[in-house]
């Protein structure tokens, strides 16, 4: 076996799987004026409100620099309001404003409509899930 052959390659897989999703995504987040990591970041609000950037950061496994403009274009949208805390100005908390939590009604179909993009059962979409968390966590511990 070729150790460096792409076809024996586990990264590039998973590369043009990843482009291949965020790509079948677009046109859904389109409709909504978002991009993909907006998007995340709408996901993790919609399930926790009043987030600091720096948990934003750590859930979504981004850094602030590049959080930082995505968070500020996503205020100039109306949908966030960014604060800083008054006990520690380098601390900065996220909050949907009404407009962003109205979007959950908008975008309550999207994960359907990937999912059927992608011709998963319901059963294949939990397995495949559980799978890529499990191989997320293994990742994880190697840093």
């Amino acid at each position: 076996m070729d150790r460096l052959a792409l076809s024996n390659q586990i990264c590039f897989p998973l590369y043009a799987l990843s482009r291949q999703v965020t790509a079948l995504y677009r046109p859904l987040l389109e409709k909504l004026d978002l991009t993909y990591p907006q998007y995340l970041v709408m996901l993790l609000l919609w399930e926790t409100d009043n987030v600091t950037v720096g948990a934003i950061g750590d859930r979504l496994l981004l850094d602030t620099g590049t959080l930082t403009p995505l968070l500020k274009r996503m205020t100039q949208k109306g949908l966030i309001t960014r604060t800083r805390n008054p006990a520690d100005e380098r601390q900065v908390t996220i909050q949907l404003t009404d407009s962003g939590r109205a979007m959950r009604n908008q975008a309550i179909h999207i994960p359907a409509e990937l999912q059927n993009n992608l011709n998963l059962d319901d059963a294949q979409a939990v397995s495949l899930h559980h799978q890529l968390v499990t191989l997320l966590t293994q990742l994880s511990k190697t840093e």
